[in-house]
């Protein structure tokens, strides 16, 4: 089977980060690099002297060479690009979040089921050992019926020039609970503020609601004077901690809870208990998760199957910032994913398989 050949589109903060994992993978060939900028290039090109490097999207798409593109642009272009390569017949790796709406998300993946092409985004904290723990916890069974989702991902962050912290932070944590849970949102809340006389939100809080008593709730601020990255899920059984700043133990598992039980002597006298068992902090696998994202992209092209965060998963992402957007826009409205976006069911849960050339 020979290497998939890889160009790398935008060589800022987080292209750098790329190009490195995927070099450093052996079924895959980074060929060419491009950047707008001439400078990035020059840099591009001193530290991998054997990449191609082009200030020309265009000639990427043109080369029969390239089996595949990677977007690490500004969001405002990852649709257009996205477009534009699986228009050329190129598998896509797009940096989060995938596209700026819903309504862009299905085209491309329409697209990309059209051409036989995968389409993939960049949920790199899905491929974390620590999120694929509490995977395993949650299919298990072990933490029981899942109560709540609670998330803080909160520093004195990048501002950035182009997005709110909404859609800057927020497909991190809407990513691993699509991915946890398993299970769509049925409605969504949120207010969010602007400060520094910027024209982007940069605090936002936001509350999912499920079917039945799930409910999520997510802290998003690039003005906090701490770096914290926490999330709590809590289950019937148990309840874990993910804690990303911790050097070594990422993920602890609580078996403690509630009890509640009734009086037989009182009927409407309901008790209350404390369950406050053990605290584990199991062995979480290694690797880099960026690197193992950039090799499960690869291999989906190989296997010719759907990545792991494909189209769908960026879809329900976005669909959920778009919502959460709405609801920031229209302070605090609570909105309804079924009422206001009852046409994209269809592709949230199909798979999308590439076929063979």
């Amino acid at each position: 089977m020979s290497n998939v050949r890889i160009a790398l589109v935008g060589y800022g903060y987080w292209g750098q980060n790329l190009l490195r994992n995927f070099c450093e993978l052996d079924e895959a060939d980074v060929i060419m690099m491009c950047d707008f900028d001439a400078r990035a290039l020059k840099r591009a090109k001193r530290r991998h002297p054997s990449i191609e490097v082009t200030e020309s999207y265009a000639e990427v798409l043109a080369d029969p060479r390239v089996d595949a593109v990677v977007l690490a642009t500004p969001v405002s272009s990852h649709y257009p690009f996205a477009k534009k390569a699986l228009q050329a017949r190129k598998h896509v790796l797009v940096e989060k979040p995938l596209a700026q709406s819903s309504a862009q998300v299905m085209d491309l993946i329409e697209l990309a089921d059209s051409v036989g092409k995968n389409l993939m985004v960049d949920h790199t904290f899905l491929y974390t050992g620590a999120v694929r723990r509490m995977k395993a916890l949650v299919d298990s069974g072990e933490i029981g019926e899942l109560l709540y989702f609670d998330s803080v991902r909160i520093s004195l962050g990048l501002v950035q020039s182009d997005i709110n912290v909404l859609w800057d932070l927020g497909p991190h944590d809407l990513s691993i609970m699509d991915y946890l849970l398993e299970r769509e949102p049925i409605a969504i809340s949120a207010t969010g503020v602007k400060h520094l006389n910027t024209p982007y939100e940069n605090i936002a809080y936001v509350t999912a609601q499920f079917e039945g008593n799930l409910i999520a709730h997510f802290h998003l601020n690039w003005l906090a004077p701490v770096k914290v990255r926490r999330t709590l899920v809590g289950g019937s059984k148990k309840m874990v901690v993910y804690d990303d700043m911790e050097a070594s133990e990422k993920i602890k598992v609580y078996d403690k809870g509630v009890v509640q039980t009734h009086d037989p002597e009182c009927r409407e006298k309901m008790l209350t208990g404390y369950r406050n068992g053990d605290m584990l902090a199991p062995q979480l696998e290694g690797g880099e998760a960026l690197r193992l994202m950039a090799k499960e992209f690869v291999a989906s092209i190989n296997d010719k199957r759907a990545p792991m965060s494909d189209g769908r998963a960026g879809l329900r992402v976005v669909r959920m910032l778009e919502a959460a957007q709405r609801s920031i826009e229209e302070n605090g409205r609570l909105v309804s994913l079924r009422e206001e976006y009852p046409s994209i069911d269809h592709l949230l849960t199909t798979p999308t398989v590439a076929a063979a050339d």
